[in-house]
């Protein structure tokens, strides 16, 4: 795919939190959708692409047809968990780049909060895991976590920081679910789920969708905002069960990473901001890690002096992340939206300063797929 060939014009979240009653998560599709057309000023007439994944509906790109009344020339509903969505994005570009379409959408939706966790989550039966009744996802990333902090000396207090500064940026976001203070102290004191992870150390369980247009770099000139070009995407996929991860601590990320950094012709001195995908505190140590920003088992003590949070030197998940602002299920899709707005320069208090490049990483299953992608602004291109 040919680096800056495609853009994200338009991006916009459905209602987050807790929906109405009634609400479902094809509506909160259709709510992003709508809104996210609105805010690049196409029409739902000119989707010819459809992309999106969901835990709530098995077929969503047929849904989707059915339920906006639209006929698209292109769909994919290719579903990896959390990392979907960068994915899409590059399935996305390269559709429009073969003609496929020419104005595509990704869209999620999700009433998990509402509905509760069983009406979201399948049951997979693993020989290997399932008779010791693992707590999943959380026992997972609560193993992988234990093994961080075994083998590189990692502190609860250091994965504790990452929570924090989560926080600190969700109090500069309206949007955002939790915006009280938080202290190191309350995210160790917290009810622990699985060691040595604490409710704190996990993210929300909320309610929400929203949807991302994307079309070709020279009908996005045209078009109402400033576009967002994709410079660059990558993907790996290692295991589907922890148990058979090979190695606790280092994720596919490293492989998806450089492929969106080869592909863009930058490396991670050149991002400006980051959106990493903050399941657990756990996930944003490890990508940052995997992505290249430093070395593998140095992450405790690389966030530990708050370098995460607003005035940073590293500003990271910028909109609060999943363990502030919002996760309904599966967090992708926010990561990229909140990274287009701060390329824009939309986003107010939380606005990083002088930002022309901006990585979204996606991550699905229990550190299963690993999905990258790089954004600029047209200073990049």
């Amino acid at each position: 795919m040919k680096r800056g060939s495609c853009a994200i014009v338009g991006v916009a979240e459905s209602d987050l939190g807790e929906v109405a009653e009634g609400m479902s998560p094809l509506d909160l599709m259709a709510q992003g959708i709508g809104r996210a057309l609105d805010d690049c000023g196409l029409k739902l007439r000119d989707v010819d692409g459809l992309f999106g994944a969901a835990t709530q509906s098995r077929m969503v790109t047929l849904a989707l047809r059915e339920y906006l009344g639209i006929d698209p020339r292109h769909g994919d509903s290719t579903y990896l968990g959390g990392s979907s969505f960068m994915t899409h994005v590059a399935h996305a570009q390269a559709a429009i780049e073969a003609g496929l379409c020419e104005v595509a959408v990704v869209t999620y939706g999700s009433t998990q909060r509402t509905e509760g966790r069983s009406a979201t989550r399948g049951k997979d039966i693993n020989p290997y895991e399932t008779p010791f009744r693992p707590f999943l996802p959380s026992t997972a990333y609560a193993l992988a976590a234990s093994r961080h902090m075994h083998e590189f000396g990692t502190t609860r207090e250091q994965l504790a920081e990452i929570a924090v500064a989560a926080r600190k940026w969700a109090q500069l976001n309206p949007a955002a679910w939790e915006k009280k203070d938080l202290t190191i102290e309350q995210v160790l004191s917290s009810r622990m789920v699985s060691y040595p992870l604490t409710v704190r150390d996990c993210c929300l369980v909320t309610d929400g969708g929203g949807a991302l247009v994307m079309t070709s770099a020279a009908r996005a000139r045209d078009l109402r905002k400033p576009p967002a070009y994709v410079l660059g995407c990558g993907e790996s996929a290692s295991h589907t069960a922890i148990s058979n991860m090979a190695d606790l601590t280092r994720t596919a990320a490293r492989q998806s990473g450089a492929l969106a950094y080869a592909s863009a012709g930058l490396g991670p001195k050149d991002i400006d901001v980051r959106e990493v995908y903050d399941a657990f505190t756990l996930t944003t140590l490890l990508f940052l890690e995997d992505l290249g920003f430093c070395p593998k088992g140095e992450g405790g003590a690389f966030v530990s002096d708050g370098k995460l949070r607003p005035g940073g030197a590293l500003p990271t998940n910028t909109n609060g992340g999943g363990l502030s602002y919002c996760h309904p299920g599966m967090y992708g899709l926010f990561l990229l939206i909140e990274a287009v707005r701060q390329l824009r320069g939309e986003c107010g208090q939380r606005q990083v300063a002088d930002c022309n490049v901006a990585l979204a990483h996606g991550n699905g299953g229990v550190l299963s797929s690993q999905s990258t992608v790089i954004l600029g602004s047209a200073a990049t291109v």
